[in-house]
């Protein structure tokens, strides 16, 4: 059991860390369906690996990815994070990912975990999660019709300053 005292992060990765809105070759479905180097090509979310590699060191390594995926975006998505330097440059070890095949299957490793923050862009994700993470952070553009209670953050600056606020003991 973890202590509940000991923050730790989990992170998602499509459209929090991987920005496939922002591909040179065109949208979110070219990480998907594209060639090998067209998926290399999708680019970081703005600021995400600085912003990650702080929030890393503050919660002194305790930190980890969560996303929901298949097998072959599983493969596509380790082949992208070594591509792009990302466990050097943030901090967080390949041992810290974890995949899952449903969405609210992200509860099972927030609850083995012992997550008390994570940062995601899905609203299903947050609501099966809301009972056992009590710092949730809904990130990116949202409809404004998202209920929940989870702290909005647009991008990695705001994600940041909620989290590092929330745990220097102000509001998220």
């Amino acid at each position: 059991m973890h202590r509940q005292h000991q923050p730790r992060l989990g992170i998602d990765i499509g459209r929090v860390i991987i920005d496939g809105s922002a591909h040179p070759g065109g949208g979110d479905t070219a990480f998907f369906s594209g060639t090998e180097q067209i998926m290399l090509a999708t680019p970081e979310m703005a600021g995400a690996f600085a912003a990650i590699a702080r929030l890393t060191e503050l919660f002194e390594g305790r930190a980890w990815l969560v996303s929901k995926c298949g097998e072959r975006v599983q493969q596509r998505s380790r082949r992208w994070l070594a591509a792009h330097d990302f466990h050097a440059r943030t901090g967080i070890p390949p041992e810290h990912l974890r995949f899952c095949r449903e969405r609210r299957d992200k509860r099972i490793h927030c609850l083995d975990l012992g997550l008390t923050h994570v940062v995601d862009d899905r609203p299903d994700v947050h609501a099966a999660i809301a009972d056992v993470v009590p710092h949730r952070y809904l990130f990116g553009p949202q409809r404004p019709c998202v209920s929940g209670d989870a702290t909005r953050v647009a991008n990695w600056a705001e994600t940041e300053a909620a989290i590092t606020r929330q745990l220097r003991g102000g509001s998220a």
